[in-house]
């Protein structure tokens, strides 16, 4: 039987472990700005994919999974 992913869930769990992560490296300078940055996109991955959800349109929610998905790929490249 195939396993059901919640993205909720996912985006949320993401979230904590990109702070978890944040919290072990050294705190130089470029380390807490950019951990910031990081902090901030990954928590909208989840707030994005949430509106979503909550979509108007088929148009908007296009809209809100390409901005979920933006932020996502800024997470990783930082």
């Amino acid at each position: 039987m195939a396993k059901t992913y919640d993205l909720e869930e996912r985006t949320y769990l993401f979230a904590l472990n990109v702070r978890l992560f944040i919290k072990k490296i050294p705190k130089t300078i470029a380390n807490i700005e950019d951990g910031k940055q990081v902090i901030r996109s990954s928590g909208s991955v989840g707030a994005n994919y949430i509106e979503a959800n909550e979509k108007v349109g088929e148009k908007d929610l296009r809209f809100r999974l390409k901005i979920a998905r933006k932020e996502a790929k800024e997470t990783i490249i930082g």
